[in-house]
């Protein structure tokens, strides 16, 4: 489970009723909640959605994508019933801050559902959770039961003539299901595979109605946007990233947790300052800046890095769904490697064949390259079979596992090279059996 820590740097924003009891609605109002569907109710959809972009507020998920100008695209009029759909399927390694939000205030999910609602003019939303998140389901329903209990949920709500209904759900355990398409499979009731787009959700989504998908953490800030106001909370970032972020820093360092820093923040400092520094005092080899599918990071290239979409993007890198995944100068990047795409080709659903095939001959390649069995050929072969993945899959599970594969390759090719010759790993412990991967 994620450690809740706190560090003087941090901006409380989205954790600030973190570990106050606000599973409790009583509480949760106490502490402020529904507030701001209340001014939303009366300002209207068109001054929601400007308040939005004002904002600077892009998902947290991995995309990046401008929540407000995302809304915009859902059409006025449908013949179809529009929906909200928070994704909270969180299953990318290294990343664990949407559990912290489901587990301390799921109200807020809740209520940034209804403003997302409010804006598009959706009268249902779909909250879906991790499969493996089976416990938080309890905490989510038991609060969404209590909304209705007040009547902020259902017919009339707050006593307008408003209607907003929401049902949550959980999945099976797929990572694949975390891609905005398979996940509408998934709630329809079908295997979680992707969609052809276009269309785009906004237009054809779920049940064939214009549909709002948007990150579990993104839909928890809405309130706090709305109750700040867009400038304000977009001056805590920085330009075209407003707002803070939930950051999950672990691996080699001596404080792992969950972090709230404002957009842009050093990573450097993130590393040695709040988090304590690398592990037992071993020096920095690199950096996974946003989770499992982000190309690795040297030291050298985060010297001066903010952690915002657009300052990691020029450095090589994605922001991605926050997770930050230190790596110390005792860790054996072919195995690092080799455990990386070891989980893609697991949770690869099969559906493109590039993926399905790809994923698998990158383990096997590795998993032999590792064992001291490798040649001087398969090297690049490697990075070829990575290279030739990216963009040629429905959804971007395929690029997932290349990005950060070719990343490895060239930036530890040395390390790749000292395997060959039937040499055992560098990085070996005596008495410590190398990584066997079924």
């Amino acid at each position: 489970m994620p450690r809740l820590v706190s560090h003087p740097d941090e901006v409380k924003i989205v954790s600030r009723r973190f570990g106050m009891g606000a599973t409790n609605i009583d509480r949760y109002i106490e502490l402020g909640g529904y507030e701001a569907v209340k001014k939303c109710l009366a300002q209207g959809p068109e001054w929601i959605i400007e308040e939005m972009k004002t904002s600077g507020l892009r998902g947290r998920g991995g995309a990046g994508f401008s929540a407000g100008m995302k809304w915009s695209f859902v059409p006025k009029q449908s013949a179809k019933p529009k929906y909200i759909l928070v994704n909270g399927d969180e299953s990318e390694p290294g990343t664990c801050k949407d559990h912290l939000i489901f587990l301390h205030d799921p109200h807020a999910v809740i209520e940034g559902t209804m403003i997302a609602g409010l804006a598009v003019g959706a009268k249902m939303g779909f909250i879906y959770l991790r499969g493996e998140y089976r416990y938080l389901l309890e905490i989510m329903e038991r609060a969404v039961a209590d909304a209705y209990d007040r009547g902020f949920l259902g017919k009339d709500i707050f006593g307008t003539a408003s209607e907003f209904q929401i049902i949550t759900q959980t999945g099976a355990g797929a990572y694949e299901v975390g891609e905005e398409s398979a996940l509408m499979e998934s709630l329809e009731g079908k295997r979680g595979v992707p969609r052809i787009k276009p269309p785009f959700p906004a237009v054809v989504g779920l049940y064939g109605g214009p549909t709002v998908i948007n990150n579990a953490e993104t839909i928890a800030t809405v309130p706090h946007v709305i109750q700040m106001g867009g400038a304000a909370y977009a001056a805590v970032g920085t330009p075209r990233n407003g707002g803070t972020r939930l950051f999950g820093i672990s691996g080699h360092v001596e404080r792992p947790g969950v972090y709230e820093l404002p957009m842009g923040y050093n990573l450097k400092k993130m590393i040695y300052d709040v988090a304590g520094g690398v592990r037992g005092g071993r020096k920095l080899k690199a950096v996974v800046p946003g989770g499992s599918s982000t190309p690795v990071l040297l030291p050298e290239e985060i010297e001066n890095l903010g952690m915002d979409f657009d300052q990691v993007g020029k450095a090589g890198s994605m922001l991605g769904s926050g997770g930050v995944v230190v790596i110390d100068d005792q860790t054996c990047m072919v195995e690092f490697a080799l455990r990386t795409i070891s989980f893609y080709a697991h949770e690869s659903c099969g559906w493109c064949i590039p993926c399905r095939e790809g994923t698998d001959w990158l383990k096997k390649s590795l998993t032999r390259f590792h064992a001291g069995f490798g040649n001087k050929s398969d090297i690049d072969n490697i990075q070829y079979l990575a290279e030739n993945m990216l963009g040629r899959t429905f959804c971007p599970l395929g690029d997932a596992a290349a990005m950060p594969t070719i990343a490895f390759v060239k930036k530890f090719r040395k390390e790749f090279e000292d395997h060959l010759n039937g040499k055992p790993c560098p990085y070996a412990k005596e008495g410590v059996p190398q990584l066997t991967v079924v």
